[in-house]
């Protein structure tokens, strides 16, 4: 039956719910180039090297990157190897740590000022 995937590989289905991504999502990183799914027919089936890059792009989303960052990154895998992929994740990290310093900084400080006005209207409440 063309739609029941081997056993090391997922078919569409399967991928959206293991990752938790809507058919959308996922036919977007394709047509990004992110994920390049065994087609065959109308179905698409996702290897392990698939279901691994989709690993690092939803650890890419959470930590900040955008997807074109994520792109390049795994690109660099595809073409250069390992080593010139970690080093580019060294410059990424480093950079994205910077950000998220500053929006902690900023969301710290919007805690502090809603807590502020909040005690002052209960305060005027009393």
């Amino acid at each position: 039956m063309a739609d029941t995937p081997a056993p090391d590989r997922l078919n569409f289905k399967q991928m959206c719910a293991k990752f938790d991504v809507t058919p959308r999502t996922l036919r977007y990183y394709e047509y990004i180039e992110l994920l390049q799914p065994i087609k065959e027919g109308r179905s698409r089936f996702y290897t392990p090297r698939e279901v691994a890059r989709m690993v690092l792009i939803m650890r890419g989303r959470r930590f900040g990157f955008g997807l074109e960052e994520i792109r390049q990154w795994l690109m660099i895998y595809d073409n250069k190897g390992t080593r010139a992929q970690m080093d580019a994740l060294l410059g990424l990290a480093d950079r994205q740590l910077v950000t998220l310093a500053e929006q902690k900084a900023q969301i710290e400080a919007a805690i502090t000022e809603l807590t502020d006005l909040r005690h002052s209207v209960a305060a005027s409440l009393d």
